[in-house]
C-alpha cells in the first residue's frame, strides 16, 4: 500500500465543516460547534456535533465519530488511501508518497477489484453443478442446503486448477497486477506469472451492505489440500476482515426493521438462520468480535423505531465458544441494544439443529435467548460447589464483577436479587460483593494508571492515519475497569466540564491552575484516569495540549474502554454563543475547579493538623499552618477574580 507522507499537511488543509456540509446541512450550535442530522442512521432531531477547532464529529445518538477522514470513509464506503486521494482532489493538493511510489492504487483500482469480484463469485457459482464439483454439493446437502439455498448465497466452486479462474479473468481484460491487488490469485516465485489461489473448495461471496461482492470464504473440501479448513480472503482495497460481516447485504433491512442482531460463527449458520426464518443472521469472517462490527451493528439498529434493540449471540458449547461468550460480555456495554446468548439444544449450532430438528428449533433457539449476564453469571456458578455455605460464598463473589459491570442500575439491583436466589444467600450480602467489586475495579483502574500502566489488556493506540477515527480497532477489548459514567449525577457532571475546558479551551487556564486541579484529581475514577492521562502528558510535554495530533497521545495513554470518553469530551458542544462568551465560559469553569481543589487541600491540611502533636512536632505544626493561611490567600484571590 501506498503511503501519503503528507497526510497531515492535507488536514491542515481541510475545512471539515466544508466537508462535512457536501452531504449533510449544518448550523452553528454554539461560537465553537456546529449541528446537523447524522448521515449514519435515520436521524430525526440534529444527534451529530462538529468541533472544527477539535478536527472531530460524533453523533451522540448511534454513536459514529471520528475526524475529516473518518467521515468521508464511512459515508463513501472508502478505504483510508482512497478517501485521501477524494479529499486531496476535492482542494486540489498533490500527496506524495513513499518509496516514491505514485498516487495510491487502492483508490484508483477500487472499481476494478469489484469487477473482479463479481466475475469471480458468477464464475464459481457456475462450476457448481459439474462433475468435479460434486464434493461441494454434497458437501451442501449433508448440512441441509439444497440448489436453491446454494443460488440464495450464491455458493459456488473453485477448480482444482492453478489457472481456471486466472485465464477466465484474463479473459475479460483483467490485468495480472490487478489479480494480485484482487488477492484472488498469487504470484509464482519461480515463473514470475499468476495463479489461482482457490482450488477445490467450497466458495462463499463475501458482499458489503449494497451488494457488492468484497471477498470470499472458501471451505476445504479435497484430502490433497494441506491448507487450514477455512480460508478468508486477505484485506485489499475492498475488504476490511475488521469491518466486514456476511450476511449484512440479506440482513440489513430486517435487522433496521426488527431492531434485531443475531450473531453466529460461520456461513453455514448465516445461511440456516436465513432460511429458518431469523433474517437477522450475520457473522464475522475469520476475526474475533471488533469495534468497527459493534458500531456497523449500532448504526443498523438506530434505523428502527419500535421495540427494544437486541443483539443475540449464537455459541457453540466448547472452549472457543465459551471464550467467545466471554469476548461478548466484555464487549456488552458498547452495543445500544440489550445483549443475550442463545444456546442450541445439545450445544447444536444453527446449521446442525436445522438440519437434525427442521427450521422450528432454530427459530425457538433464538426465542429462547438469555441475557448475556444471566448466562455469564451461571458460567460462573457452574465453576463452585453450591450445597455448602462456603461454596456458595465464593460462587457469589466470583460472580459479583459481571454484575458489577451492568450499567443500568436498575437491572444491577434485579440481577443482585437473582444472584441471592441463585446462591441462596441474603440479598444484601450479595449487594456488598457488588459494591465491593464496583470499588475494586475503579481502584484497580487508578493504580494502574498512576503506575503508567493501562491494565491487564494493553491499549491499543489509535491513529487517524490509518483508521480515520480514534477509536481503538484492537480485535480483543479490555475488560470493564471502571464503573459506567452517569452524568446526571451532578458531581459527575461538574467534573465533566472541567475536563471540556481542559480539553477544549486551553487559553483560560494557566499550567499552574492546570497542574493544582488535576494534582487533587476527580471523584469519578474514569475522570480521574483521563485526568492524570492529561498530567503525564502536559509532565512530559509542557506545550502538548497546544499542538496539533494531542488528543491522539492522549487516548494511547488510556485503557480503549476510555478513550471514547476522551472524544466525547472534545467534541462536546459548550454553552456560549461567541469567543467572548466561550471564554467567559471557560474562565468560570477553571475558577469554580479551582476553588474544589484548594477546598480539598484546606480540608486535607486541617485533617492532618487534627492528627499533629504540636508539642513533638512543632516544625510539621508550624508549617501546616504557614501552609493554610497561604491557601487561605489564595482562594480569596481566586474568589475576587469570579
Amino acid at each position: 500500500m501506498a503511503i501519503a507522507k503528507n497526510k497531515e499537511a492535507l488536514r491542515d488543509r481541510l475545512d471539515l465543516v466544508d466537508v462535512i456540509s457536501g452531504y449533510v446541512q449544518l448550523k452553528r450550535a454554539s461560537a465553537n460547534s456546529y449541528k446537523g442530522l447524522c448521515p449514519f442512521h435515520a436521524d430525526k432531531n440534529p444527534s451529530m456535533t462538529v468541533t472544527p477547532h477539535m478536527g472531530l464529529w460524533q453523533c451522540w445518538s448511534c454513536g459514529a465519530k471520528g475526524d475529516v477522514f473518518g467521515f468521508v470513509m464511512q459515508i463513501e464506503n472508502l478505504d483510508f488511501p482512497a478517501a485521501l486521494e477524494l479529499l486531496a482532489a476535492k482542494v486540489g493538493f498533490v500527496l506524495e508518497y513513499e518509496e516514491g511510489r505514485g498516487p495510491a492504487k487502492e483508490a484508483n483500482n477500487r472499481p476494478r477489484i469489484l469487477a473482479i469480484n463479481q466475475a469471480a463469485a458468477e464464475f464459481f457459482q457456475a462450476q457448481l453443478p459439474t462433475d468435479e464439483a460434486k464434493p461441494a454439493r454434497d458437501n451442501l446437502l449433508d448440512r441441509g442446503f439444497d440448489k436453491a439455498a446454494a443460488a440464495k448465497f450464491g455458493v459456488g466452486y473453485s477448480p482444482d486448477s492453478f489457472n481456471a479462474l486466472t485465464n477466465h479473468l484474463k479473459s475479460m481484460g483483467f490485468t495480472d497486477q490487478e489479480l494480485l491487488d484482487s488477492t484472488l490469485v498469487r504470484k509464482s516465485e519461480k515463473t514470475g506469472g499468476v495463479y489461482d489461489f482457490y482450488r477445490g473448495r467450497l466458495m462463499w461471496p463475501i458482499r458489503d451492505q449494497g451488494g457488492a461482492v468484497i471477498g470470499f470464504g472458501a471451505r476445504k473440501l479435497l484430502e490433497t489440500d494441506q491448507g487450514p479448513k477455512y480460508y478468508n480472503s486477505s484485506d485489499s482495497p475492498v475488504y476490511h476482515k475488521n469491518k466486514v460481516l456476511y450476511g449484512i447485504d440479506l440482513a440489513k433491512a430486517p435487522i433496521g426493521k426488527k431492531r434485531q442482531v443475531v450473531v453466529v460463527e460461520g456461513y453455514t449458520d448465516v445461511m440456516a438462520c436465513h432460511l429458518a426464518g431469523v433474517d437477522t443472521a450475520i457473522a464475522t469472517c475469520g476475526t474475533a468480535f471488533t469495534e468497527e462490527h459493534v458500531n456497523i451493528i449500532n448504526r443498523l439498529l438506530s434505523g428502527g423505531t419500535e421495540g427494544t434493540a437486541e443483539v443475540i449471540f449464537c455459541f457453540d458449547p466448547d472452549e472457543a465458544g465459551q471464550k467467545a461468550a466471554m469476548r461478548a460480555w466484555e464487549q456488552s456495554s458498547q452495543f445500544k441494544a440489550q445483549t443475550f446468548v442463545a444456546v442450541g439444544p445439545d450445544g447444536l449450532d444453527p446449521c446442525d439443529l436445522r438440519s437434525s430438528r427442521g427450521d422450528e428449533a432454530v427459530r425457538a433457539m433464538i426465542a429462547n435467548r438469555k441475557p448475556i449476564y444471566e448466562f455469564m453469571v451461571r458460567q460462573y456458578l457452574d465453576k463452585f460447589d453450591l450445597t455448602n455455605v462456603a461454596g456458595r460464598v465464593a460462587g457469589a463473589k466470583a460472580a459479583a464483577p459481571i454484575i458489577a459491570a451492568i450499567r443500568d442500575v436498575t437491572s444491577r439491583s434485579a440481577y443482585e436479587r437473582e444472584l441471592s436466589g441463585w446462591v441462596s444467600l441474603d440479598p444484601q450480602e450479595v449487594h456488598a460483593f457488588v459494591e465491593e467489586a464496583v470499588r475494586s475495579k475503579a481502584r484497580a483502574g487508578v493504580a494502574a494508571m498512576n503506575r503508567g500502566n493501562v491494565g491487564a489488556t494493553e491499549a491499543t493506540p489509535s491513529s487517524a492515519d490509518e483508521s480515520g477515527s480514534f477509536s481503538n480497532s484492537g480485535e480483543t477489548p479490555a475488560v470493564r475497569t471502571f464503573p459506567p459514567i452517569n452524568l446526571n449525577d451532578p458531581m459527575t457532571r461538574v467534573e465533566r466540564q472541567v475536563l471540556e475546558v481542559i480539553v477544549q479551551v486551553p487559553d483560560c487556564y494557566s499550567p499552574n491552575a492546570l497542574a493544582r486541579i488535576l494534582a487533587v484529581g476527580f471523584a469519578h475514577p474514569a475522570h480521574n484516569a483521563i485526568g492524570q492521562a492529561i498530567a503525564r502528558l502536559v509532565s512530559e510535554m509542557p506545550d502538548a495540549i497546544h499542538d496539533h495530533g494531542w488528543l491522539e497521545r492522549l487516548q494511547s495513554l488510556l485503557p480503549p474502554e476510555l478513550q471514547p470518553a476522551v472524544t466525547e469530551i472534545a467534541v462536546q458542544q459548550l454553552p456560549a454563543d461567541s469567543e467572548e462568551a466561550l471564554a467567559r465560559y471557560g474562565k468560570g469553569v477553571i475558577i469554580g475547579a479551582l476553588d474544589r481543589s484548594l477546598n480539598v487541600e484546606k480540608n486535607d491540611l486541617l485533617a492532618e493538623l487534627r492528627r499533629l502533636d504540636a508539642s513533638s512536632q512543632p516544625e510539621r505544626f508550624s508549617e501546616v499552618n504557614r501552609r493554610l493561611v497561604a491557601l487561605e490567600a489564595d482562594r480569596r484571590a481566586l474568589r475576587a477574580q469570579g
